[in-house]
């Protein structure tokens, strides 16, 4: 069942999603070479709760992080480690997740870490453009399928593949609500979007297949080939015309200095 979301309700999973912005701010301002995943786990959570919220991720499903942390060439799902040191060069896509009032909020952001390749670089700012490509299909009127398709052709016609086995999702009182948002499909196909509709857009892209393969651990999930993955997310409420974007990358961009 799709949840429809009063605009008291929307804003309430604003405030979700602003707090999940500005804790991926706090990591940006502490991703180098030497830092470990663990800990910007540890300061994703002090945040979290210093802001009044509780970590969306901990515990969901029996995963242990505040976040998830993937690096270089794992997609999703990573978990955060002191074994994981940051080098110079890799690339880190880190999801987000906070509770607060009753409304979870959910963001992704994929980081460079130090000098990053050219090629690399371009991938994640085709990513991060399909993600807004995507958004302006979300609004009252489309269908599922017309988001997925401008996600999926912009990046396909830059070379790039479309993982598809990880998707987008309804995001409210729950972390994961229906409907289903993959990052492919066919214009005019799937469930229609009406306004009140909040869901999270997450485009996960490869710089070679598409195919993945899930690590012993159960949740790591990476690259049948190795090539690197990036991921961005936001989550949005379905309106007439413009969707309303709930999360941010404002607060990341102005400590990184990039747009």
């Amino acid at each position: 069942m799709i949840f429809l979301k009063s605009d008291e309700e929307i804003e309430l999973l604003r405030i979700s999603n602003q707090i999940v912005a500005k804790t991926l701010a706090e990591i940006a301002k502490v991703i180098a070479p030497g830092v470990t995943t663990a800990q910007l786990d540890r300061i994703a959570e002090e945040f979290i709760r210093d802001n009044g919220a509780v970590p969306g991720f901990k515990g969901y499903g029996g995963f242990p992080g505040s976040i998830c942390t993937s690096v270089n060439e794992q997609i999703v799902h990573g978990i955060p480690s002191d074994k994981v040191v940051l080098q110079d060069g890799d690339i880190i896509s880190v999801d987000c997740g906070a509770y607060i009032n009753g409304f979870h909020g959910d963001s992704a952001y994929t980081f460079c870490v130090g000098e990053v390749k050219p090629e690399i670089r371009d991938l994640l700012r085709t990513t991060k453009e399909s993600l807004y490509k995507g958004i302006e299909m979300a609004q009252e009127g489309k269908r599922l399928g017309d988001v997925g398709n401008a996600i999926q052709t912009y990046c396909e016609s830059r070379a790039y593949s479309v993982v598809r086995e990880m998707i987008g999702h309804g995001v409210g009182r729950d972390l994961h609500e229906a409907p289903e948002v993959p990052n492919y499909g066919r214009k005019g196909n799937g469930p229609m979007l009406k306004s009140g509709m909040t869901i999270a857009i997450e485009p996960m892209i490869n710089l070679g297949t598409r195919h993945l393969v899930i690590e012993k651990d159960g949740w790591t999930t990476r690259t049948l080939d190795r090539k690197p993955s990036a991921h961005f997310e936001h989550s949005v409420a379905i309106r007439k015309g413009k969707a309303d974007i709930l999360s941010s990358f404002e607060y990341i961009e102005q400590v990184t200095g990039t747009i």
